[in-house]
């Protein structure tokens, strides 16, 4: 995978503010910006409602078989039934991170990105973390709950990403040797975490 795009794939441990560092990554290097975006592409790429990709969002196992599933297509309103597996909505959302990465550079926050564009010459893999009770105030913030349910979110939603990760990548999601850069993003604080990481990207890649 050999254009000029840059390609920017984005772990993230929940409540270390990934998504907002991503959202910045990507005005500074004007480039789309994709998290749950994702899920609408590929549902409109394979035809399958978006709501299939929903419930198996980051999810190794939720679906362990989605054999003889009803499901509206969204080229009509016609209701049929198809054949396919979890693999096969892994491939129709990879299908369409590749075909985002052709057409102009990204910034991808989970879903494997960096496994999917691995062979692309201009890819840079950030995993973000921050201490665990740093993300439980954070959530709670977020989502408005008490701590106990924060650290069961983040738990259960961690638990989640890892087996999705480790499962179609074969490598560890959030261990050092499965990214370029894993930064802790409480250190600096995230506008400073963005500028840390974009200045990383630019020296990459020549672009100072």
């Amino acid at each position: 995978m050999g254009n000029n795009n840059i390609q920017i794939c984005i772990g993230r441990q929940l409540g270390s503010g990934g998504h907002d560092i991503g959202r910045m990554l990507a005005l500074d290097f004007g480039a789309k910006y994709y998290d749950r975006e994702l899920l609408n592409l590929a549902a409109k790429e394979s035809g399958f409602s978006e709501r299939i990709f929903e419930q198996n969002d980051e999810r190794k196992g939720f679906f362990k078989s989605l054999l003889n599933v009803q499901a509206p297509h969204i080229g009509g309103n016609v209701i049929y039934r198809q054949n396919f597996s979890q693999e096969s909505l892994f491939q129709f959302q990879s299908d369409a991170i590749r075909k985002a990465a052709q057409q102009e550079s990204c910034v991808f926050v989970g879903r494997c990105a960096d496994y999917v564009l691995r062979d692309h010459t201009r890819l840079v893999t950030i995993f973000i973390t921050a201490p665990l009770e740093y993300r439980i105030k954070k959530v709670m913030e977020r989502d408005g709950i008490e701590k106990n349910a924060a650290h069961k979110k983040i738990e259960q939603g961690e638990n989640q990403r890892a087996s999705y990760y480790n499962y179609y990548t074969g490598k560890k999601w959030g261990h050092s040797s499965s990214y370029d850069l894993c930064i802790d993003s409480s250190v600096l604080g995230l506008p400073q975490t963005e500028k840390f990481i974009a200045d990383f990207i630019r020296k990459k890649f020549n672009l100072l």
